[in-house]
């Protein structure tokens, strides 16, 4: 445990230089939503941004309205990790799930260090851990230890029920970062609800051989979730394609969706360091959040 919270102080010191070395006045947080709740209505006035105009007053017929925000005193961030058997793909220990289990577990401390509430989500196709958020060194310890020592229960992939069980348990607009696979069906819905509610973030993890498989004949394939073999002509060039494609596929419908949902997204392969990939994240975050702020 000590070396594993020796390289997430390396990663977290890493990514903070590089993320305050190039912010300016009060926007450093890489935590940094939207920060603001509605607070009430008031008369419109010349230089008001329209999209702040509330409809449902104005159409009352008393004159045009525009919302009014306070800033949130507390930021939560929360965690959905998907830790379903599909993640075990990639070399021992720098597999997709052990990936995930570092990101979460950097960003949580991180976060706690901006004094946000914490919370963290562990999911196959049910809870596997759930850890109600909170502030303070004594709980990140506590999300370190219960994300490196998780063993889970079943080995199967649910999307949709852990993101309708983090929009159950989140009541107030939150950070979430959801970092998974995404090798699941039918969960879009959901995810668009998600979207809309949260400031919302996808890390979706991949291993290289999932969208270029190795050549190797016909050999047995064991899926991890069915606990099935299955015998398959890897050297076939029309099963090469199906699995190219279907990554492809799965992975545009994806990106697509986080562009028109306004979701910010990021790709992370096991072979590559992921530091650099979240620093120009939150670089584009913070940059986003001020020009908004403006």
């Amino acid at each position: 445990m000590k070396e594993i919270l020796k390289k997430l102080r390396k990663y977290e010191i890493r990514v903070r230089k590089a993320i305050n070395s190039q912010m300016q006045g009060d926007f450093q947080s890489i935590f940094k939503g939207s920060g603001l709740e509605f607070d009430d209505v008031r008369t419109y006035q010349y230089g008001d941004d329209i999209r702040t105009i509330d409809w449902n007053v104005t159409a009352k017929g008393h004159g045009t309205y525009v919302k009014t925000f306070k800033e949130e005193k507390e930021q939560t961030v929360f965690f959905v990790l998907d830790v379903s058997a599909s993640q075990e793909i990639g070399k021992a220990g720098n597999q997709k799930i052990d990936i995930g289990k570092e990101i979460t577990a950097l960003l949580s401390l991180s976060a706690l260090k901006e004094n946000s509430q914490v919370g963290v989500l562990c999911y196959s196709d049910q809870k596997e851990k759930y850890i109600k958020p909170a502030k303070g060194a004594r709980h990140s310890y506590e999300i370190v230890n219960a994300l490196f020592t998780l063993k889970t229960q079943s080995r199967k992939t649910n999307l949709s029920a852990a993101i309708r069980y983090t929009l159950d348990i989140l009541k107030r607009k939150s950070v979430i970062f959801l970092i998974s696979d995404f090798v699941d069906e039918n969960y879009i819905h959901q995810l668009k609800g998600m979207a809309r509610k949260h400031d919302l973030i996808v890390i979706q993890l991949f291993d290289q051989r999932e969208s270029a498989f190795p050549s190797l004949g016909i050999v047995p394939l064991y899926d991890k979730e069915s606990g099935k073999n299955i015998w398959v002509n890897t050297s076939s060039s029309h099963f090469r394609k199906i699995i190219s494609k279907t990554y492809i596929k799965n992975t545009e419908e994806l990106v697509d969706f986080c562009h028109r949902n306004d979701t910010s997204y990021l790709a992370v392969d096991t072979h590559d360091d992921y530091v650099p990939k979240l620093i120009k994240l939150f670089k584009y975050r913070n940059k986003t959040s001020a020009q908004r702020a403006w």
